[in-house]
Parts: structure tokens; sequence; C-alpha cells
């Protein structure tokens, strides 16, 4: 492998590996960011200091409670208890269960997480870029 193609696949690399430690639970549901009835609640960011939009996508959870939650999720992820390799094991946070999703996932849907409790769900999504 020439030296350039080795340092932008390890770039890639690392870029997956960032993005795969920062997440917090995705689904590939048809219900994509930016739904018409998701309710967006503001940008945090994951423990690998990544943006992301959190919304709402199902239920009446307060704005509030969604960025606490997802606050919560990548401090738990950055403090090393999420389980799992690079953290995206499921992590029970304040009576949600958080888990990221896999790499694949998050580069085809920009989904980085999801939060649920029972009917209600969390996404944290990867900014569109500009």
């Amino acid at each position: 492998m020439r030296p350039e193609r080795f340092t932008a696949a390890v770039r890639c690399g690392a870029l997956a590996a960032a993005l795969l430690a920062a997440t917090v639970g995705c689904s590939s549901s048809p219900k994509a960011a930016g739904s018409a009835s998701a309710t967006p609640c503001g940008t945090t960011r994951t423990a690998a200091n990544v943006p992301v939009n959190i919304q709402v996508m199902r239920g009446q959870v307060a704005c509030s409670t969604a960025m606490t939650v997802e606050r919560d999720y990548a401090k738990a992820v950055a403090d090393g208890k999420a389980p799992g390799n690079g953290g995206g094991g499921p992590v029970r946070i304040l009576g949600w269960t958080c888990q990221g999703f896999p790499t694949p996932v998050v580069l085809k849907t920009g989904q980085a997480s999801k939060c649920i409790q029972g009917s209600e769900e969390i996404l944290a999504i990867l900014p569109t870029p500009t």
C-alpha cells in the first residue's frame, strides 16, 4: 500500500473508531433524522467530543430530560462505564437504556445512539454536513 493511501486508511479507521466510541444507540428505522414527527431538542457532544443533535423520536419526553439522558450517557461512555468494544454496550441512565450503533450504521444513517424507556425513544444524530 502506498504511504498516502495508508495514511488515509488510518484516518478513516480513526474516524470510524471515534464514531463508534462516541455513539450512544441508533436505529436504522425509516423514521430518519429530521423526521416531521421528531422533536428537536438541541445539540450536545458525544464521549469523543463529536457534536450530535438530540431528537425525541417517540413519546412525550421533555427536551430537558432528553438532553440530560444523552449528556449522562456520553459521560458514562467517556468514563469507561459502557460495556463492549468501544463502549457500544447498553448502559442504564436514569431509567433509560442507551446504546451506540455500530460504525456502519452510524455512517449510513447518521444516527449515533438511541436511548429508550418503554415506548419512548431519543436519538443522537450527527449533524448534516454543510
